[in-house]
């Protein structure tokens, strides 16, 4: 049965869709069936692998109009794209009392298909991310370490307790992956002290460092190991991939 992983900070800019896509890039490289969704009105993550004008996308299933669809990546890896009208989707849908859950009455059917299910959220907590959290089994927070960052994480961890008491009682943290890092800056080592003291084991040990490559990849629709296997982007996520699946295969 596949799990559920939402990515998600409020904050825009910290690499969430770049991770969403080459995290899931670096374990289909390893054999795991990958499912990522695209539930951001801005589309960057189907734009990040060439998808920019895709006919079926997560608004017809959310409105259900279509069956949910998946565009094949590769033999491992699958989307479902966005366009701009998914940012409709719930006002049009705004009377209906389950409109936090319709997500995960899209997914649910799929899970047993797929090792893991990525959805990348929009930078913000509104109903999108609630819709994500709501069908999520775990929550992935990648973060800038700066401290604005770490102040935001604060109202990430509130909205997930929150949904943890009311709708969605089996949710939890998977982790916190460190992005843009360079560890010659000292105020990031500062950050990323305080961010290890608060979330302890659940702070990925692979750091995203800043890379002119993973800022290019999407360009050309390519994930960084189609990109550039042998640059520091590729490194960093194949490295970020295989912690990811020692920790969650075995549990």
């Amino acid at each position: 049965m596949g799990k559920i992983f939402a990515v998600i900070n409020h904050k825009g800019g910290v690499g969430k869709t770049t991770t969403t896509a080459n995290l899931a890039a670096g374990l289909a490289l390893n054999n795991k069936k990958i499912l990522i969704i695209d539930f951001d009105p801005q589309s960057n993550l189907s734009q990040s692998f060439g998808i920019s004008k895709a006919e079926i996308t997560i608004y017809d299933a959310i409105i259900g109009k279509q069956e949910l669809k998946a565009y094949k990546i590769n033999d491992n890896l699958f989307l479902t794209a966005s366009r701009g009208n998914l940012a409709n989707a719930f006002i049009e849908l705004i009377d209906k009392t389950d409109n936090h859950l319709l997500l995960k009455k899209i997914i649910e059917p799929h899970k047993k298909k797929i090792d893991f299910i990525f959805i990348d959220c929009p930078p913000s907590l509104g109903l999108l991310t609630l819709n994500a959290l709501n069908c999520a089994d775990e929550v992935l927070i990648p973060i800038q370490p700066h401290y604005l960052a770490v102040k935001g994480l604060s109202k990430i961890l509130n909205t997930v307790r929150k949904i943890a008491k009311s709708s969605n009682k089996n949710i939890k943290i998977n982790g916190v992956v460190f992005t843009f890092y360079n560890n010659k800056i000292i105020l990031q080592k500062e950050v990323e002290e305080i961010v290890n003291s608060f979330f302890k084991e659940k702070v990925y040990n692979s750091k995203i460092r800043e890379s002119i490559s993973l800022a290019e990849a999407p360009k050309f629709g390519k994930d960084i190991f189609s990109y550039k296997k042998n640059s520091i982007g590729a490194q960093d996520y194949g490295n970020l991939a295989l912690e990811f699946i020692s920790k969650n295969c075995n549990s």
